[in-house]
């Protein structure tokens, strides 16, 4: 998909660069959220992510009352596009499988241009769940960190009783880096499994992948510009 223009034709991602990026490996697209994929997404989270008795992420938001969740999810992305800067910055793509909306995949850095270290996180549709493509898209998103940001260092972490979450991390390379009891749901105590990825350890899917957008985003984000995938 193009980046969205104004009405009177200027290119957005002439504003915003990452309205510009876009990654493709074989089937699979990332592109980061537009105003125009939210309505999509709140569907699709709608629909369904988990278990309700169960909970994966950090933040309950799969627990927001249906008629709240579209009001919810708008005002996350608005905000995190609001706080973008080169010391701190947020980038959630929007993820495409042979062109259906199928989930988001997130990526999250505080002092990244010292640190060189960014989070992964990601959540799929429950009808899209269990056919490799939280794999294939945690693998694409690692590969452009590395390849495209100059990333030394991926971290992610996941609930020990989420076991699904835990092998995608292990198909990639992810390697354990400590534990951490933290409140889930309220009043509830879970384990947190910290993870991290090194360069040398990434799992590389083998499709490549193609990046479009990547030296205009570089700049947005503070880095060199010359760096090609």
């Amino acid at each position: 998909m193009g980046a969205p223009t104004t009405e009177t034709g200027t290119d957005l991602a002439t504003i915003w660069p990452l309205f510009g990026l876009r990654i493709t490996s074989g089937a699979l697209e990332l592109c980061p959220v537009t105003d125009d994929d939210i309505p999509a997404l709140v569907e699709l989270a709608r629909a369904g992510v988990h278990a309700p008795e169960t909970m994966p992420f950090s933040n309950n938001w799969t627990d927001t009352p249906a008629e709240e969740l579209g009001r919810t999810m708008a005002t996350y992305y608005w905000q995190k596009r609001a706080e973008l800067s080169p010391a701190r910055w947020t980038v959630d793509f929007v993820v495409r499988w042979h062109g259906e909306v199928v989930g988001v995949q997130g990526m999250y850095a505080t002092s990244y241009l010292v640190t060189k270290t960014c989070e992964t996180g990601s959540w799929l549709g429950s009808r899209h769940q269990g056919q490799g493509i939280g794999t294939l898209m945690r693998q694409t998103v690692c590969q452009f960190a590395f390849d495209c940001l100059d990333a030394e260092e991926l971290t992610s972490g996941a609930w020990t009783d989420n076991p699904a979450s835990l092998a995608v991390s292990a198909k990639v390379g992810y390697l354990p880096n400590g534990q951490r009891r933290e409140e889930r749901r309220a009043g509830e105590v879970a384990i947190m499994q910290d993870l991290v990825l090194a360069p040398a350890h990434l799992v590389r899917h083998g499709l490549g992948i193609d990046v479009q957008g990547l030296p205009e985003v570089r700049a947005f984000l503070g880095l060199p510009v010359a760096r090609q995938p």
